[in-house]
């Protein structure tokens, strides 16, 4: 579903800013892969989402979705294939729209606009069964300003509008890192069914060492721009965060890992 071949980025090139984000990055995901990220500070996941996303364009290498390459597209036309989460709640819904409006255009995203305007009955009630599958009480409040939701409640909404369409590709980036322990869990509780349940080919950026291990069925580790540690199936469901650390250091050659990583 996802191919990856020889990218490079460098920020600032030719400065003393230079910044080699990354470097002959190679990824394979097939379809209905759910792969974890993790790796220190500048190891390259965030570019590597941009990078995808087109959000940023690559020096060198190619990136194709579903046999397509995308290298050249722009952010726009790749829109059509990808749902994203971002870290920040605020980033993925539109606060001045109710609830069933952001949805509204989520599920129009990509298609044919008319003169009807509005949003029709049957797709209130759908947005009111799409919501309640949450839990979180949002089916009553469609009507209600995104605004006025707590962080948890946008991030789950965004993970719905992100998912509303099945996209080829759903990146996750550290979508759970800005909310408290226990809304944490339960945004990656609502993740891993929606996931289950569409099929869906996901990668998903986190800083918990624990979260990495238990999600997913594919564990990636990112350091200086390219992959170092790349498990799946059973050696992953075996994993301990020590082993885990320790895979990280024989491959990376070195014993330093972030701080943020380590206590996360």
């Amino acid at each position: 579903m996802l191919e990856i071949k020889n990218v490079y980025k460098t920020f600032n090139p030719g400065t003393v800013n230079e910044k080699r984000a990354l470097q002959n990055l190679n990824l394979s995901v097939a379809d209905g892969d759910f792969v974890t990220v993790i790796g220190g500070n500048g190891a390259g996941k965030s570019t590597m989402l941009n990078a995808i996303t087109g959000a940023l364009s690559v020096d060198y290498g190619t990136i194709s979705i579903d046999g397509v390459d995308v290298t050249k597209l722009p952010e726009h036309k790749r829109a059509q294939y990808i749902g994203r989460v971002f870290q920040d709640p605020m980033m993925g819904t539109a606060a001045t729209m109710q609830i069933e409006e952001n949805l509204a255009l989520a599920a129009r995203r990509g298609k044919a606009r008319t003169l009807r305007g509005g949003i029709s009955k049957a797709e209130r009630e759908g947005y009111r069964e799409q919501l309640a599958t949450l839990g979180l009480g949002l089916e009553n409040r469609l009507t209600a300003k995104v605004g006025l939701l707590s962080g948890g409640q946008r991030q789950a909404l965004t993970l719905l509008m992100a998912t509303l369409q099945k996209p080829k590709l759903l990146l996750l980036d550290e979508h759970t890192a800005a909310l408290d322990p226990k809304t944490a869990a339960k945004v990656l509780e609502t993740t891993q069914r929606i996931v289950e349940e569409n099929q869906l080919t996901t990668i998903m950026i986190t800083h918990n060492m624990r979260d990495a291990i238990t999600y997913g069925n594919r564990l990636i580790m990112m350091y200086d721009g390219h992959i170092v540690v790349d498990v799946s199936g059973e050696e992953k469901k075996k994993l301990t965060v020590e082993q885990l650390l320790n895979l990280f250091s024989q491959a990376s050659g070195s014993d330093e890992v972030n701080d943020k990583l380590l206590l996360a």
